[in-house]
């Protein structure tokens, strides 16, 4: 007789368990090494502190009551409890605060499209240390992470989550057509892109043109320039943001994985500022992402700027596997 078990949930055999385990101690040690406190937070949150940290991304979360009638949700990712738990616990504690964890996520998606409902995530957070170095200091944690797993093929995207919210505005874009141009970009639709650019009033061909070929431009350095010539003040301030922190990684030697991606957005609502990507070229899977959340802690009573990332761990594992083959 066969006992089903959820779509989008999977069951790990003692072969595989054994290869898991021994990516998430490398995980571990990796982020150990470096200086991150391993913590753990209950994988049930109250809805209202969830909805606090990203009202957005809420919406994909599981909710139940419990038995006094509170509304409660199963976190979706790591970094809004991690917020909570700082602010809570090390309101006054000396900065940088450095955590690192290796739990599992639980999301509302729709597994006929290959996607998990409930999936490993490793990654780190750092808090109280400012764009661009304390990014830097992320970068080098994630280019350790991806050596430790043996993923030498694994690229860096490096982008901007502020330049399409500004370029949109500067543009007079706003409400729900944002969010539709929003998700086109984020999908990388670009047919749909152009035309549903086109269709908006006041909106002409140039300005069209113009977010085309900005979600387009990735590459070294050299894009920002690329980036610059298309004018605009919104698209000035990011490729400022994005060329600090690629300095600072320059200066530190950790740019060789990092390539500049000024088409990258994450899902996401908390992101402010560098926003990272991982992804595997000859595979397309996304590995991972990250970025700063410089207003998150805030909404927590710590206004402090932070920035972190998280690994998909399955995803490692399949990466691994590839590359070994």
């Amino acid at each position: 007789m066969i006992h089903p078990i959820p779509p989008g949930t999977r069951d790990v055999l003692p072969d595989e368990m054994r290869e898991l385990r021994r990516l998430h101690l490398a995980l571990i040690e990796v982020f150990e090494s470096r200086g991150y406190g391993e913590v753990a937070t209950p994988a049930i949150e109250y809805d209202e502190v969830l909805a606090r940290g990203d009202g957005r991304t809420a919406g994909s979360a599981y909710r139940f009551f419990d038995e006094s009638g509170d509304l409660l949700a199963l976190r979706s990712d790591m970094t809004v409890p991690i917020a909570r738990l700082a602010a809570t616990r090390y309101a006054g504690a000396e900065t940088p605060l450095r955590f690192c964890y290796l739990a599992n996520a639980y999301r509302a998606v729709r597994p006929q499209r290959g996607q998990m409902r409930e999936f490993a995530q490793a990654g780190v957070e750092l808090i109280g240390a400012a764009a661009p170095d304390g990014t830097a200091e992320v970068v080098e944690v994630l280019e350790a992470s991806l050596d430790a797993a043996g993923l030498d093929r694994a690229v860096i995207g490096l982008g901007d989550a502020d330049l399409y919210r500004q370029l949109l505005a500067e543009l007079g874009i706003e409400g729900a057509a944002r969010d539709s141009v929003l998700e086109r970009l984020a999908m990388h639709d670009l047919v749909g892109l152009e035309a549903e650019l086109s269709e908006l009033e006041g909106i002409g061909a140039e300005q069209v043109e113009t977010c085309v070929t900005l979600s387009q431009l990735r590459g070294g350095p050299e894009v920002l320039n690329e980036a610059r010539s298309l004018g605009g003040a919104a698209v000035e301030r990011a490729t400022a943001r994005i060329g600090e922190t690629y300095e600072a990684l320059a200066a530190r030697g950790a740019a060789d994985r990092v390539q500049i991606d000024l088409g990258l957005l994450r899902d996401l609502g908390y992101y402010s500022g560098a926003i990272l990507e991982v992804y595997d070229p000859a595979l397309g899977h996304v590995l991972g992402g990250g970025g700063r959340y410089d207003q998150l802690l805030k909404r927590f009573g710590l206004d402090l700027p932070a920035a972190g990332f998280a690994l998909y761990v399955e995803r490692l594992h399949i990466a691994q596997a590839e590359e070994e083959s």
